[in-house]
């Protein structure tokens, strides 16, 4: 519509939205969009009464109704915060109750230590490839991996420090090593390298497009060289060892071959699509679920400099406990023998902390090895995982090395 005398149309004034009001430090927006409390994070709740019906009537629970419920905690488990109540992640919590629980009654009795040592690194290993299979991000190793460092600190303080074994010079070489573990870690967790569309330096036509997606999708499931992210890809480390040039806009087969269809770009050679964070990452090792992130072109040195200042630490804070809480013997001997050390429960807990530390130094030891080997080879984790899952590569050395034929 436009007025009598001026070829100009008439803009029509927009309709003023109502201000939302501001959130006090207790309100939060659900995920259903409607307002509400933390003091009401408990009313409400069908799901959860069916859910008591049923477990109190002894009926089975239905998957669905199961996923609901744990939907529903993790929606409502909130902590006041400014401007709203800030969500938390349930996964970090089970670490914070359940850790320091297990090895106060594994220091009991010594049959205890061992069951429940046991057992931890099986809990572990099951919730890792229950994730694992489900491709979902999860904090539960990293509050655990964070909550360890600070809760064996602390005990080292309480127990082992007062015992007068331990110098301020040691104490003070201790407390560097860890600070240097969590400055390597908050290193190693920043960016790993993602591609983006917009970081592209140059574009593809939407005809281009259109027949990548197409022919990425048709040819997924009997193309040799896909992942499951529903990308192509089946290049080797000879195609570009620097891993950040692009293929010319002009090769419509190696543009096929190198398009995520999921991130919408051509990625470098050696750049995968990681399923669990969602986007493609250059020179991509693996995903490390103890950063949640992955390990990439960008991260992949401080990643093995926080192995190392984690390895150097342990083994250091387990030579002094040792020293402290059996005398007179050498480390490896007062780590299987050590008598009258449940004697008392700070020597019992003392030692079953050192056990503790043990396990998780030994398996953060041999992915530091698997990391050394990789590198000294020129090849990633994930090279060496897809050169096993498609049978052209061969283990050496009880499977500590993979020949991937890349090099040959």
């Amino acid at each position: 519509r436009t007025q009598k005398g001026s070829m100009k149309p008439v803009k029509k004034k927009k309709t003023e939205e109502p201000e939302l009001e501001p959130l006090c430090c207790c309100e939060y927006i659900d995920r259903n969009g409607e307002k509400n409390h933390v003091a009401a994070c408990l009313c409400d709740c069908q799901d959860l009464d069916e859910g008591c019906d049923r477990w109190i009537t002894c009926k089975s629970l239905q998957p669905e109704t199961c996923e609901r419920i744990m939907d529903t905690i993790s929606d409502r488990l909130r902590i006041p915060w400014l401007r709203g109540a800030k969500k938390v992640n349930i996964s970090i919590i089970p670490p914070l109750v359940l850790l320091p629980v297990f090895l106060h009654v594994a220091s009991w009795h010594f049959l205890l230590g061992v069951v429940v040592l046991t057992s931890l690194p099986v809990l572990a290993l099951w919730y890792y490839y229950l994730t694992h299979r489900r491709k979902e991000q999860t904090l539960f190793f990293l509050s655990l991996g964070l909550f360890s460092l600070g809760y064996m600190y602390y005990v080292f303080l309480q127990e082992v420090v007062p015992k007068g074994r331990v110098g301020p010079v040691q104490l003070a070489v201790l407390t560097c090593g860890l600070f240097l573990i969590l400055l390597a870690l908050y290193r190693a967790k920043k960016n790993p390298g993602y591609l983006n569309p917009a970081s592209s330096d140059r574009a593809l036509s939407s005809s281009q497009l259109e027949l990548l997606n197409r022919k990425g999708q048709e040819k997924t499931k009997g193309f040799p060289g896909t992942d499951t992210s529903g990308s192509l890809n089946n290049r080797t480390a000879k195609d570009d060892p620097r891993g950040s040039s692009r293929m010319p806009a002009g090769s419509p087969t190696k543009a096929k071959e190198d398009w995520c269809a999921k991130c919408q770009l051509v990625r470098p050679a050696r750049a995968w699509h990681c399923r669990i964070c969602g986007i493609c990452v250059r020179r991509m090792d693996h995903h490390c679920v103890w950063i949640n992130s992955c390990v990439g072109e960008s991260n992949h040195q401080a990643f093995i400099l926080a192995l190392l200042i984690f390895l150097l630490t342990s083994v250091y804070g387990i030579t002094l406990t040792l020293d402290t809480i059996c005398r007179d013997r050498s480390v490896f001997t007062a780590l299987f023998y050590c008598p009258g050390v449940y004697a008392n429960y700070s020597s019992a807990l003392s030692f079953t902390c050192v056990w503790y530390s043990v396990i998780i130094t030994a398996g953060m030891a041999y992915i530091f090895l698997i990391q050394l080997i990789n590198i000294s080879y020129n090849v990633t984790e994930r090279e060496v995982q897809q050169a096993l899952r498609q049978k052209t590569g061969r283990r050496l050395l009880c499977g500590l090395i993979v020949d991937t034929g890349l090099l040959g």
